[in-house]
């Protein structure tokens, strides 16, 4: 007999208690990391959606259009979230790793 590949349980494989659409795929891909004490919100952005150009606060150096590389924003900043999400960077993902 040939094997399925359909997910069991529920048709189409939602469960109830999962968040919907571009939430779930944030949520998906965001992290939450420490360095040096700090807690920080790290998500990738994919070549497909690396748009604009930016400075990578690491290297110094331009990540260009079309480049992947992460967003990271303090996670535990006194501020509030507003502050912290204009505060956000983006970096190569070796400088993130490094630094």
């Amino acid at each position: 007999m040939p094997r399925s590949n359909r997910p069991r349980g529920r048709p189409g494989g939602h469960r109830d208690d999962e968040p919907d659409g571009l939430e779930r795929l944030l949520a998906g891909w965001r992290r939450t990391e420490v360095r040096r004490g700090v807690e920080w919100n790290v998500q990738p952005v994919s070549a497909a959606q690396a748009q604009k150009a930016y400075r990578c606060p690491g290297c110094g150096r331009d990540i260009p259009p079309g480049v992947a590389h992460l967003v990271a924003w303090r996670a535990d900043g006194v501020l509030g979230d507003a502050a912290d999400l204009a505060a956000r960077r983006h970096w190569h993902e070796s400088c993130w790793r490094i630094a």
